[in-house]
């Protein structure tokens, strides 16, 4: 059997066993559900799939928050923009952030400018930057989940080790957990499960989210990336509901366990606080940040460099924006009236469009 026929097969294979839980599905519900996938990953695999179409009528798949660029606030992106007036100091992120729009204007036409802003694979790329550069001094922009922090802290710690001391980090982490708690009690959404993201519970494990089940009687599946992953969550959480016995399940067993990766959360634990922190579209949530503890304060570029108060000026495109409703789960991208038109990858108005974890860019891609 050659290469080609083995992959034909197994799509074959693969496309029956979806076909088959989308029947059952179809034929098992009798009430809509209303399901929240919480991260872009998802959104993504479930626009590619056309699962929500299939599922049309008997599932309503809202995105959530779990779009890390995304939700970053317009004052966050304001202050990295504020960074590339200090002479010397030298930008550093993931590429997904270059777009991002803070209130007026984005990192890349600060980059237009003449702003030093560099690209990155890995944060310990900014290292070896720093040391070739002495006389620079250069900051990583840290914008993520749980799944990123523990990596970013990780740098941090081998900075201390290798005394690189023209290094620091912007702490924009933020925790998943809390933000859910918002949406679980938010009385127009009205979710009656939650697809549970994969990544950040590898890190995280299950208990953060034991809340879900046993204060709101939300069935809760963590879920990994494959359509047929996706189907078997919906059939578990539809199985829950059915029995009236709402539970916290981990689908995605092949990489996560209840009791996630320990050591990165220690890191966590040792060198961050908790600390209230704002999130695009779903305003200040106590406790969802993360900053570098006061041991750690020379690698945290916000106690390094003076930074205005950011100005909250919007442009009227960016008012008539609705990525923070399509976070929080009270529209879909569709429903923006300038989704497709004004706004597109090629010209993003919001952060849903720019990101490629984005609810937005999923839909224009996938779903118009």
């Amino acid at each position: 059997m050659t290469d080609l026929t083995k992959i034909l097969q197994q799509l074959e294979e693969d496309s029956a066993l979806m076909g088959g839980m989308v029947s059952r599905l179809v034929s098992e519900i009798e009430e809509p559900l209303k399901v929240m996938e919480v991260c872009g990953t998802h959104t993504h695999a479930i626009s590619k799939t056309g699962i929500r179409r299939a599922l049309s009528g008997k599932v309503r798949l809202l995105s959530g928050p779990g779009c890390p660029v995304c939700v970053t606030d317009d004052t966050d992106i304001d202050r990295f923009i504020q960074l590339t007036d200090i002479e010397n100091l030298v930008i550093t992120t993931f590429g997904d952030m270059l777009h991002v729009p803070g209130s007026v204007t984005s990192l890349t036409a600060a980059k237009d400018m003449g702003a030093d802003i560099r690209i990155v694979y890995s944060p310990l790329d900014v290292l070896s930057m720093a040391e070739r550069e002495p006389e620079k001094h250069f900051s990583f922009l840290g914008v993520g989940f749980e799944t990123t922090a523990p990596v970013i802290l990780a740098t941090v710690a081998e900075a201390r080790k290798r005394g690189i001391s023209n290094f620091s980090i912007y702490a924009a982490f933020k925790l998943i957990p809390p933000a859910l708690r918002l949406i679980a009690s938010h009385p127009e959404l009205a979710i009656d499960g939650f697809i549970l993201p994969g990544h950040v519970s590898a890190i995280l494990g299950t208990e953060p989210y034991r809340f879900l089940v046993e204060e709101y009687k939300r069935p809760s599946v963590v879920t990994g990336f494959e359509g047929a992953d996706i189907l078997q969550a919906l059939l578990m959480i539809a199985g829950q509901l059915e029995k009236g016995k709402p539970r916290l399940q981990i689908q995605y067993s092949r990489v996560v366990t209840p009791e996630g990766n320990v050591k990165a959360l220690e890191l966590m634990d040792d060198m961050c606080v908790r600390v209230d922190s704002e999130w695009r579209g779903l305003g200040s949530i106590p406790e969802t940040g993360l900053k570098l503890k006061d041991e750690w304060k020379s690698f945290d570029t916000e106690r390094r460099f003076e930074l205005a108060e950011p100005s909250s000026k919007k442009s009227s495109l960016a008012e008539a924006c609705r990525c923070g409703e399509v976070l929080l789960g009270k529209v879909i991208p569709p429903d923006c009236p300038l989704f497709a038109s004004t706004c597109s990858p090629s010209n993003p108005v919001g952060p849903c469009m720019v990101s490629g974890e984005g609810a937005c860019s999923a839909y224009y891609k996938y779903e118009r």
